[in-house]
This record gives C-alpha cells, sequence and structure tokens, in this order.
C-alpha cells in the first residue's frame, strides 16, 4: 500500500491552513487521488470568482484540473465527480460546461443541492481519479 501524499493547491491551500480548516485539497495514496470539494477560486490570487453558474462552473472544473494534475493524474482518469449546487435549475448550464471537459467516458456523477456556503458561490465540485 502505497503512503498517504497530500498537495499545495494554489491561494486555495493558503486559504485553507490561515483558517486552519482540518482538511487537504488534494490527496493521493492506495493508487487514487482525492479532491475536495473546490468551489470557483482563484488558484493564483486566491480571489472568489464572480459570475453566473456557467462561469463559476468553468473555474471549478479549471481547478478540478489543477488538482488531479498536482498529483500526477488526469480528467481521462476521474472515476466519480460529486456536483455541490445551490439551486437543480442549474442543472443544465452545469451540464453544457461540465460536457467540455468529460467529453468521451464520463466519470461517475452526483448531482447534490445543498442550502448555502459561508461565501457566495453556487458551486463546489470534488471528485476520485485514479493515480
Amino acid at each position: 500500500m502505497s503512503q498517504k501524499e497530500t498537495f499545495h493547491l494554489g491561494k486555495i491551500s493558503d486559504v485553507v491552513k490561515a483558517k486552519k480548516a482540518p482538511l487537504s485539497a488534494v490527496t493521493k495514496g492506495g493508487g487514487l487521488v482525492f479532491v475536495s470539494g473546490l468551489p470557483p477560486f482563484d488558484l493564483e490570487t486566491g480571489e472568489l470568482i464572480r459570475g453566473d453558474i456557467r462561469v463559476q462552473t468553468r473555474r471549478c472544473l479549471e481547478n478540478l484540473k489543477a488538482a488531479v494534475e498536482i498529483a500526477g493524474s488526469s480528467l481521462e482518469k476521474v472515476l466519480k465527480v460529486t456536483v455541490l449546487a445551490s439551486n437543480c435549475a442549474y442543472w443544465d448550464d452545469i451540464n453544457a460546461i461540465y460536457a467540455e471537459y468529460f467529453i468521451n467516458d464520463p466519470p461517475a456523477r452526483s448531482f447534490i443541492t445543498v442550502g448555502s456556503w459561508a461565501q457566495p458561490f453556487d458551486i463546489e465540485i470534488e471528485a476520485v481519479a485514479l493515480a
């Protein structure tokens, strides 16, 4: 069994550490990569990306792409995605952007509607991938 590794994911990891949140943005072990729920934050500045659900979804998926790549994986190796959204009415808009990232043989996916977050965004995406 391989050792657990954690990875630094730009300013998102810095913010998590500063807030003393007990989590890692990206971990790897046992041949798998685990990506925590990633909101639409800019990885370089740590700023929240504002915009409609399509803009937020694209940023979340770019963050997911960066997360799996930093752990030595890729979007093609993603096995399972969980989309957490503040409104089920976003389904079509989220799917339109999502389909650009997972074109062939998309991963298993859950779509969960949540009440709210501590910050003003409408989506967060987490995943599990092969290492």
